[in-house]
């Protein structure tokens, strides 16, 4: 149980930074050292202050005894042969008294008639008051009487007091400066770890490992730290170098691999069509079914080296040339070409001239995928649209496809432009024939021409919703062109 109650101060103390725990150390130790310090030098004033005080009653009292005569007289009183204790200069609230063996006052001053305590050879405390008594002899050294000296110990008790809280605050002001020393020595002490830190987290959030990391003036152990920091990013550069060539390298086979696979693929596509058509009018259907399995397998393939090569361009920061065009006229020559694939849908080309600056077979791949992606993932009677326009606030193209199909879900709306990502429903037409890359390729080709692509959902229509925008072009728009239910 004492065990447990320790351990969360201690789990405590070892959660705050480095700074506060030094500091805490350090005042700490100073704390316990000026108590220890503080309680010895104390108990020794005070000691000292009171055996001074007593001293002092002491010799006023054996100074008196020097100057007391007491003769005893038979059947009387004794006579006392002293100074009038009146004309002794006494301490303000100090008390003088000559009394004899019985404890009788024979002479007093002042006359106060206090309780000093029975007679008795010593320093004895009686209320607030101190009293130094000591023996008067007569003849034959036999004690006749003695001297009672009083005075009131109330300023050497304050004195004492004064003294213990002098020394406290010295304790308290100790205690404050050894904390302001503390924070200032930790915070200069970690400095360079601050500045270490600082460097990291931009090395983090620049990802530029050629960076140097400050070097401690001191050659202690956070120079080392320093040294040994230093080193490691200067081998994870090396070899973040050394894999970034081996990926460029990697992007260049695969773009290359992928340009030189488009013709042989053209070529043994041609080739199986003409066969197909030969198996046809010869009315071999076994052999013709063979071969139609083969074509769709080489339009699947040319589709997916297609979609690699474009991609492996983009990884590879490969730039094709660009040129004034208008987005609407490459949206229309789309619609056209994939006409003949939409079935019973009902295709609305809306388009406004939109000039850009942008590579006409790039941008004319991207707005077929996207309606090859309407028409796979939407029934036989669903709506297509396809818009271009201006956006006058941001300056920019847009582009839209929409359709009336059952959409995108809310969870795969991000995920559609991953690689290889694919949504499965029952609308979609061809679950075996896509790869998995259209979306991922229409949005490296957005990218490349400096714009954004977003995936949502169509409030008229229903379905998905793709939205393109680029930057303007230098042109201007002119007038208004519409299309509508093309089939």
């Amino acid at each position: 149980m004492v065990l447990n109650l320790l351990s969360k101060p201690w789990r405590w103390f070892q959660r705050l930074p480095i700074r506060w725990r030094l500091t805490a150390v350090s005042a700490s130790l100073t704390l316990a050292i000026l108590l220890i310090f503080g309680a010895v030098v104390g108990l020794l004033a005070t000691q000292r202050v009171r055996d001074d005080f007593n001293r002092d009653l002491e010799g006023a009292a054996s100074r008196l005894v020097s100057r007391t005569r007491i003769v005893e007289r038979p059947f009387s009183e004794p006579i006392v042969y002293s100074p009038d204790l009146g004309d002794v200069s006494l301490p303000t609230g100090a008390t003088a008294r000559v009394v004899d063996v019985e404890g009788r006052i024979l002479e007093e001053a002042p006359e106060r008639k206090l309780d000093l305590g029975a007679p008795s050879p010593g320093i004895v405390s009686v209320g607030h008051l101190t009293v130094a008594t000591e023996a008067v002899t007569g003849p034959n050294s036999r004690v006749v009487g003695f001297i009672q000296y009083a005075r009131n110990d109330d300023h050497v008790a304050t004195t004492i007091t004064r003294l213990w809280l002098l020394i406290l605050a010295g304790i308290v002001g100790g205690t404050a400066l050894a904390i302001l020393g503390g924070v200032a020595l930790a915070r200069r002490a970690m400095q360079p770890v601050a500045r270490l830190t600082s460097t990291a987290k931009e090395i983090t959030a620049t990802r530029d490992l050629s960076q140097q990391l400050p070097r401690p003036v001191a050659e202690d152990e956070v120079a080392e730290l320093t040294e040994t920091l230093q080193e490691m990013l200067t081998a994870l550069g090396a070899s973040q170098t050394e894999r970034e060539a081996a990926m460029q390298k990697q992007r260049e086979f695969v773009a290359d691999a992928s340009h030189e696979l488009r013709t042989p693929l053209t070529s043994i596509l041609a080739n199986l069509e003409l066969l197909e058509a030969q198996l046809a009018k010869s009315g071999q259907g076994e052999e013709r079914e063979i071969v139609t399995s083969a074509v769709r397998s080489s339009k699947r393939m040319s589709r997916l080296v297609a979609d690699l090569l474009v991609l492996a361009r983009s990884d590879a920061g490969q730039k094709r040339p660009m040129s004034d065009l208008d987005l609407a006229e490459v949206s229309e020559g789309a619609c056209r070409e994939i006409a003949p694939n939409l079935g019973e849908r009902d295709l609305e080309v809306d388009c406004d001239r939109a000039p850009m600056q942008g590579n006409h077979d790039e941008l004319h791949r991207a707005i077929l995928n996207l309606l090859d992606n309407a028409i796979r993932y939407s029934p036989e009677d669903a709506r297509i649209r396809v818009g271009t326009s201006v956006d006058e606030r941001s300056d920019a193209v847009l582009l839209e496809v929409a359709d009336s199909g059952p959409g995108i879900p809310a969870g795969m709306r991000e995920r559609v432009f991953e690689r290889f990502v694919r949504g499965v429903g029952g609308s979609d037409t061809d679950p075996t024939g896509g790869t998995g890359l259209g979306l991922a390729m229409v949005q490296a080709i957005v990218a490349s021409h400096g714009g954004t692509v977003t995936a949502g959902s169509s409030e008229e229509l229903g379905g998905a919703r793709f939205v393109l925008s680029f930057p303007r072009g230098k042109q201007s728009p002119t007038n208004v062109r519409s299309v509508r239910n093309a089939r």
